[in-house]
């Protein structure tokens, strides 16, 4: 059997709040395979973001192992967890977070330059083409609607050719219709070997999803997987 592209093995995370100690993930073992779109679903409060947050490395688990691409991320020194996300991990949020002042290719380009690598137009041209967004290589994100900045998001987070995409909400500022292009281009990405795990509070977002896994309270209360006619297996 193929190894996990993003295995969480036992993880656990927990913080400190006014009353004592609050556990946002509690011995959660799970494993997403190359080229599969699963969605992470569940009331606020559930552990959603924590989960995407550790297994991504952006946070470390209280317990518990994370490996990305067969590389155990738990114990890596900082230096070496930047280059391992830099290189391996795409990453796309509600929010955005274009920088105003750049255009879109700017933009897109951005992950290479702080990775020291000049990058090729006709690459930061592809992966805008990737998302549609080919035609507005030349605008900044002020000219451009909701869902065109989620787009350009998206192939910011692409242009490095990662092995994994997180999206924590990417589509909680979108109209309906605009929200379902970029599932589809999110789909599209797994159909075509990426791996792509995305949080999110909308079932309709989530239904897009051949998997769908429901947190509470920090723990996997349904690990739900759909055929290609979308039918619960």
């Amino acid at each position: 059997m193929e190894e996990d592209m993003v295995e969480l093995r036992d993880v656990s995370r927990s913080h400190r709040a006014a009353g004592g100690t609050v556990t946002a993930l509690d011995s959660v073992t799970l494993g997403f395979g190359r080229g599969t779109f699963t969605a992470v679903t569940g009331p606020s409060g559930s552990g959603k973001s924590t989960l995407l947050h550790c297994a991504a490395g952006l946070e470390r688990p209280t317990s518990g192992s994370v490996t990305i691409g067969g590389t155990d991320i738990t114990g890596l020194r900082e230096s070496r967890l930047t280059r391992l996300r830099r290189d391996r991990v795409g990453f796309v949020f509600q929010a955005y977070n274009l920088l105003p002042a750049l255009t879109a290719e700017q933009n897109v380009a951005l992950p290479l330059r702080l990775a020291g690598r000049r990058p090729a137009p006709g690459r930061i041209r592809a992966a805008l083409d990737e998302v549609g967004m080919a035609g507005r290589a030349r605008h900044r994100p002020a000219e451009l609607s909701g869902g065109q900045q989620q787009r350009v998001a998206l192939a910011r987070a692409i242009v490095t050719r990662p092995d994994v995409l997180f999206a924590d909400e990417p589509t909680g500022a979108l109209d309906a219709r605009t929200a379902a292009e970029v599932l589809s281009l999110l789909r599209d990405l797994a159909d075509r070997g990426q791996t792509v795990v995305m949080v999110t509070h909308d079932p309709v977002a989530a239904a897009h999803a051949a998997r769908t896994i429901v947190l509470a309270d920090g723990r996997v209360t349904t690990d739900q997987h759909r055929s290609p006619a979308g039918v619960p297996t």
